[in-house]
């Protein structure tokens, strides 16, 4: 079956928010062509400086959002909801939709996904690249077609925080486990056991695909379709949710009873122009905000349950 594609060009000054509006859609299949600081980033990433004639010729004043839609999904929804959020905040675009093979998605996604450090011990790796010299953790991804593969903010603001409150024999729970990409960094930083859970059956399976890339299955690394965490039992010392504010925000009403008492939440997927409103819904849960983190407007907060 084709998918869509939707493609919005926006001025580059705006494409910091232009993404995360668009991140909104949809979490993955998302890729952005800016070649605004085209030299430079050929110098810092290639370190070259003799780049294509056709690729100079780019328009440096605008940039392109690539979003692909799953057949199952309406494209009509996505293009009304981006028309909508764009004007509201004054963001000159314009947008189109085409249609496209699965395949040329996937050829897409491996053409921007390389190997990353992530934090002071991961190494995330794409399956289609052979073993790399490390003295980091490897972390084995075949993203597929679900979300998180350490490429987005969100992702490794995720990662990086883990690594700081991941303790040896802790459990984790992973909510909205998309890829899998937490539950099973969890267990190579140390956990004992990780549990995550996603309402998309593809994100399910690829989850449990990338466990079995790491040598995790059960009962260590469990993955379980379902809605948040009605499918959910027991209590964990880290719980991790990189979702979207408002389904934070409502996770955050009743999480606590899945929580152990000194257990960490570590969200993201926030927006900063969400952040009142969530800083408001962890205080009138009862949590306390104990750290932090930000990376390109996206935000990664992590709480405790307030004493007394």
């Amino acid at each position: 079956m084709d998918w869509t594609e939707v493609l919005i060009s926006v001025d580059t000054k705006d494409i910091e928010l232009a993404e995360s509006i668009a991140h909104m859609v949809v979490p993955y299949g998302i890729y952005i062509e800016d070649y605004s600081n085209l030299e430079d980033e050929a110098l810092e990433i290639a370190h070259i400086d003799l780049i294509d004639e056709d690729l100079l010729k780019k328009d440096r004043t605008k940039a392109i959002i690539h979003i692909y839609i799953s057949p199952e999904e309406n494209p009509a929804e996505a293009t009304a909801f981006l028309e909508e959020r764009f004007k509201s905040e004054n963001i000159e675009y314009t947008i189109g939709t085409t249609l496209c093979k699965n395949e040329d998605w996937e050829n897409n996604w491996k053409a921007y996904f390389k190997p990353m450090n992530i934090g002071n011990k991961l190494l995330i790796k794409p399956v289609w690249y052979d073993d790399i010299d490390t003295d980091r953790v490897v972390l084995n991804i075949e993203p597929g077609l679900a979300f998180g593969s350490g490429t987005h903010q969100t992702t490794r603001l995720c990662l990086e925080t883990l690594e700081n409150y991941i303790t040896d024999g802790c459990e984790v729970l992973d909510v909205g486990c998309g890829s899998g990409i937490l539950s099973v960094a969890s267990l190579l930083l140390g956990a004992d056991s990780a549990i995550g859970v996603d309402i998309d059956k593809l994100a399910v399976k690829t989850a449990k695909d990338n466990g079995t890339l790491n040598n995790y299955s059960e009962p260590e690394l469990t993955f379980k379709e379902g809605n948040l965490t009605d499918k959910i039992d027991g209590k964990f010392d880290v719980v991790v949710a990189n979702i979207v504010a408002d389904i934070i925000i409502k996770l955050s009403s009743d999480i606590q009873k899945y929580m152990k008492p000194d257990g960490y939440f570590i969200t993201s997927g926030i927006i900063d122009m969400r952040e009142d409103e969530i800083l408001n819904a962890f205080n009138e849960n009862n949590f306390e905000v104990i750290d932090r983190h930000e990376d390109g407007g996206w935000l990664c907060f992590v709480c405790k349950i307030k004493k007394g």
